[in-house]
């Protein structure tokens, strides 16, 4: 929901289908523009696919990896042309005319998006965009559960009614990211990073990434997510991921406590999505909050079907009981 702001900046993927096994959910929180958040949502997934330790089963690394390429594809000539063309229409038009003049042709271009050609043009030295966005991505393969995190967004399960934080929001008072910042050659000032933005992991930002003897784990800014691996079990009834629109306004346990209300009377998710955005929703602008974008996907997990039990099986227990 766009709520009160001029633009909708956030933007979210949920492909029950990944592949045949697996499931992804992505939610991304864009700051100073959509772009970054919609290159997230049409990109990021197709990397976790792509990278080698994926098809070893290791999907922990896979959207490790999947996170800090992000930031490598959106340089250059190439990552400049895609921005644009997700970006506002006299941008999208730039970009797609750049498109045919200048992207590799016959042998040069290739179908898998990560060959993602090196192309010249006037913008092969373009670092980055300076917006960015939050990635909080949950997936699942059978019971295991795989969260990764990068930002303010937040994955909440509900276990027997209990909220549990599957993330934790990165923020510049936590002593971790201090750290990081300040032995990156940045400082805080009034709770921001060098005294503009209020998170201390994103994709994009670029320019806070711009020591180049450090690794892209270790920037001021770093899009290095924090994984967290769960393995599901009966008690887990539904998972969340938001955007910080919501978790301004709910804690993780109101949240999870509002849901079960609405399941009592309401199996259309979406219908509950938009319910939360309505108690959310500030009735004006003059306290704050509740007037931001708001982006939130409700998972609700299958229960396993219980065996049918065989005629002989109740023979056996009737004996048994006999």
């Amino acid at each position: 929901m766009q709520g009160w702001r001029v633009t909708m900046e956030d933007a979210h993927a949920a492909l029950p289908d990944l592949d045949h096994t697996t499931s992804f959910f992505g939610v991304y929180d864009g700051h100073g523009g959509k772009v970054v958040a919609k290159f997230c949502a049409k990109y990021l997934h197709q990397q976790v696919l792509k990278q080698e330790a994926y098809s070893t089963g290791d999907i922990e690394t896979s959207v490790r990896k999947a996170f800090i390429r992000m930031d490598e594809m959106m340089r250059g000539q190439r990552g400049w042309r895609e921005l644009s063309i997700l970006g506002d229409k006299i941008n999208r038009f730039t970009g797609a005319i750049e498109g045919l003049i200048w992207t590799p042709r016959g042998g040069e271009a290739s179908s898998k998006i990560d060959d993602w050609a090196f192309e010249e043009g006037p913008h092969s030295d373009f670092t980055g965009p300076t917006s960015g966005c939050t990635a909080c991505v949950a997936i699942m393969r059978n019971n295991q559960l795989v969260v990764a995190n990068a930002g303010d967004s937040r994955c909440v399960i509900s276990r027997k009614g209990e909220a549990y934080n599957l993330s934790r929001d990165h923020k510049p008072a936590l002593e971790v990211e201090r750290e990081r910042i300040l032995k990156a050659g940045g400082f805080i000032h009034a709770g921001r990073v060098n005294g503009s933005l209020n998170l201390t992991r994103a994709i994009g930002d670029m320019e806070f990434k711009q020591n180049k003897f450090l690794s892209a784990e270790k920037q001021i800014v770093t899009a290095n997510p924090e994984v967290n691996v769960v393995e599901l079990c009966e008690d887990d009834e539904f998972l969340v991921l938001a955007c910080d629109g919501i978790w301004d306004c709910m804690t993780s346990q109101q949240l999870v406590d509002f849901i079960h209300e609405q399941l009592k009377s309401e199996s259309k998710l979406s219908r509950i999505c938009e319910r939360v955005f309505d108690k959310c929703l500030a009735p004006s602008t003059s306290t704050g909050e509740g007037c931001d974008n708001m982006t939130m996907i409700l998972v609700q997990f299958k229960k396993p079907i219980q065996s049918p039990v065989s005629a002989e099986e109740v023979d056996d227990k009737l004996k048994t009981a006999g």
